[in-house]
């Protein structure tokens, strides 16, 4: 993609995003995540209706008269965007590939966290780290992080859910708001996981294709995997098949819940063809109760 044309879509998801950021999203954005982050104030007196839990026990054994630890809210976070850019971003039989969904949604966040005060940074991956942004404020850096969306060419098409997660925790020293972009075709990334949603608040948004979840009649078709490059052919008039691939989609996505549910990681599932504002909607005004 030449320059010019390349700052076009830019500028495009630019307009498109940072309205939805401004006028839907800020101030969900701000109940869903501040206040999560909590940081050391002061010590005072304790006073009658005071958390007891806050009692500072050291101050208190020192003055022989009880102190309690105050914290409030910070007023910077970090938000780290783990963002899927493996093969199976290229598929879409709807209105749009996934990895154009992924590139709106990441903007949209983004634009959501700067208007937050907050910083943004971005881990992008395969089966490897192929690009690493650090957290930075500004529209300037925000734009970069689209650029590099629209136009990176991975080395890798393959996926490793284990490995962006492990280079989160090692990587990020302080706690952030960590928003895990993927369609999780991955395996025994569990450990990994719960290591990264202990340290960090981790939430998961789960891209997927219509077509992924349910075959059309169309006869036999030729099938290549985006990842593997395998070709196979399907008969999609069979009723068997349709319904076991069916079954296939049904059984990994009921093992994905349930991993991240055990791992205590919010989510929500996202189509492709489908409008993310209301999923992302919902998941913030669940998160705010």
């Amino acid at each position: 993609m030449d320059t010019t044309e390349l700052l076009k879509r830019v500028r495009k998801i630019e307009i498109k995003t940072k309205g939805l950021s401004r006028h839907i999203f800020a101030g969900e954005y701000h109940s869903a995540f501040k206040g999560r982050g909590m940081a050391f104030s002061e010590v005072r007196e304790y006073q009658y209706g005071d958390d007891f839990r806050s009692v500072d026990w050291n101050v208190t054994a020192r003055f022989n008269h009880p102190f309690i630890k105050v914290f409030e809210e910070e007023r910077e976070l970090t938000v780290m965007l783990l963002i899927d850019i493996s093969g199976s971003g290229e598929f879409g039989t709807q209105s749009r590939l996934k990895a154009g969904l992924i590139t709106d949604i990441a903007a949209v966040l983004s634009f959501s966290a700067i208007q937050n005060n907050d910083k943004v940074g971005v881990i992008m991956f395969s089966d490897r780290i192929e690009k690493f942004i650090p957290p930075k404020k500004g529209r300037q850096h925000i734009l970069k992080i689209i650029r590099e969306l629209i136009n990176f060419k991975p080395a890798s098409r393959l996926t490793n859910l284990t490995v962006p997660l492990r280079y989160l925790v090692n990587a990020i020293k302080k706690r952030s708001i960590t928003f895990l972009i993927t369609d999780f075709m991955d395996q025994n990334y569990e450990d990994a996981l719960k290591i990264a949603a202990k340290k960090h608040d981790l939430v998961g948004l789960w891209i997927y294709d219509k077509r992924e979840t349910e075959l059309a009649g169309l006869g036999l078709m030729k099938v290549k995997d985006a990842e593997t490059g395998e070709i196979a052919w399907i008969d999609t008039s069979s009723n068997y098949v349709r319904h076991a691939y069916h079954e296939m989609y049904r059984k990994r996505q009921e093992e994905t819940i349930d991993i991240l549910k055990k791992s205590g990681v919010d989510f929500v599932a996202i189509a492709s063809h489908e409008d993310y504002v209301k999923p992302l909607m919902r998941l913030f005004n669940k998160r705010a109760k």
